[in-house]
């Protein structure tokens, strides 16, 4: 499938990009011809002879090479290639692709290139999560920009999370998925989009699931029976719908989506800060069921049973859902909340819609023997300003994959208004 086809190979300068030499292995067996350009932080982790060696190629690094600039270089390398794919792609460099810089080669052939780019982000997770990365992501995936991961790991620097390059095996993958317009992400049938259609590629998708326990002591806490089933599937199925997932996950009993970021959090206010952390999005869905209060000042140790019952002095935690709708400024054009209610359902859910401002609440029954909470389906109703339509019990899979196609249809018929 990559036989015959030229990449233009820009390396960025992270510790990942030792793996960059696997991924260029990998290309030439498949006989992809290659072109590279290195920036000069790369050359601080690999040597552009070991990169020339393997690629076959020369490595070009210096914009201002009379060599190879009496014919435009620059340009012709932007123009030969089929893909483009930057590995890793650092903070640093995703930031001067979004403000269009072209202050060295790498930067100067990214901003002249006329073919479709694919990076592998690279970094600390606390980079990959700040609010000025995720501007600067959100606006490369509104340029049409392609993602491959990051992953979620260990990092060099000791930390846990979201911010390791995809390995070389997933990186090649996904250049024959942007060569040869294969379907993203493959997941069971029926969750997400009909194979090959992607509604929601470019777009970015947060997603919260699952409970928030608030400690009242090292062992106990304030939670609730949600199980995460139907956050989880909405957020595989916004992934296989072509869209770059963020999942903000509650502790749940559940292995984390394909194709998805997953940040897991534990308490409401470290939901909320997560949640603050991967926007700005196009369509943010409050499915988690967050705790409305906490103990204003949990024991330090284990409180120990005696004649004299505890008392415990209740705060209001914050709320996510109405924030997020709320917001002034960089708010999501979807906001989309869940009401779990036990009676007056619809009631209750058309109430949640006014005073959270958000633009559909789907309700849902978690009471008694037949309640959706910790089951495998659910029958849900959606509420909108305009009224209510309420959809058949399914499988909690199947209703992920028709909200997500409702979705993209509201989402598409707003841009284009």
């Amino acid at each position: 499938m990559l036989n015959g086809k030229r990449i233009l190979l820009v390396i960025g300068g992270g510790i990942a990009a030792y793996k960059v030499l696997e991924l260029i292995r990998r290309l030439r067996e498949q006989g992809v011809g290659l072109d590279v350009v290195m920036t000069k932080a790369a050359k601080q982790f690999v040597t552009p002879l070991s990169v020339a060696s393997l690629s076959g190629s020369k490595v070009f690094d210096d914009l201002f090479s009379l060599t190879d600039e009496t014919e435009m270089g620059h340009i012709q390398l932007s123009r030969a290639a089929d893909l483009v794919v930057v590995a890793p792609a650092t903070a640093d460099l995703l930031a001067r692709m979004a403000q269009g810089l072209a202050d060295d080669l790498a930067a100067t052939f990214l901003l002249a290139t006329d073919k479709k780019i694919l990076v592998a982000p690279a970094m600390n997770l606390r980079m990959w999560l700040h609010p000025a990365t995720r501007r600067n992501v959100e606006t490369l995936r509104r340029d049409g920009v392609l993602f491959v991961g990051p992953d979620e790991g260990e990092m060099a620097c000791g930390e846990y999370g979201p911010g390791r390059m995809s390995e070389p095996a997933a990186i090649l993958g996904a250049i024959a998925t942007a060569l040869n317009g294969e379907t993203k992400i493959a997941l069971p049938p029926g969750v997400g989009a009909a194979p090959g259609e992607k509604p929601l590629a470019g777009r970015h998708v947060v997603v919260t699931s699952g409970p928030t326990h608030e400690p009242i002591d090292p062992v106990r806490y304030i939670g609730n029976r949600s199980s995460g089933k139907q956050g989880h599937a909405i957020a595989a199925a916004a992934a296989a719908a072509g869209a770059d997932v963020t999942l903000v996950s509650g502790p749940v009993a559940l292995a984390d989506p394909p194709g998805v970021t997953t940040v897991h959090v534990e308490t409401a206010a470290q939901m909320a800060a997560a949640v603050e952390a991967a926007l700005p999005a196009d369509i943010f869905i409050a499915t988690a069921a967050v705790a409305d209060w906490r103990v204003e000042a949990a024991a330090p140790q284990k409180i120990k049973k005696s004649a004299v019952l505890p008392h415990f002095a209740l705060a209001e935690n914050p709320d996510i859902l109405a924030a997020v709708a709320q917001r002034r400024s960089g708010r999501p054009r979807l906001v989309v909340g869940f009401a779990a209610e036990t009676e007056s359902i619809l009631a209750h859910a058309r109430d949640k819609l006014a005073r959270k401002q958000c633009d559909i609440i789907v309700a849902n029954d978690v009471g008694g023997a037949e309640g959706a909470m910790g089951k495998d389906e659910n029958q849900i109703t959606l509420i909108t300003p305009s009224g209510a339509e309420t959809w058949p019990k399914m499988r909690k899979e199947d209703v992920a994959a028709k909200l997500v196609r409702h979705l993209a249809q509201l989402l598409r018929e707003r841009l284009d208004a």
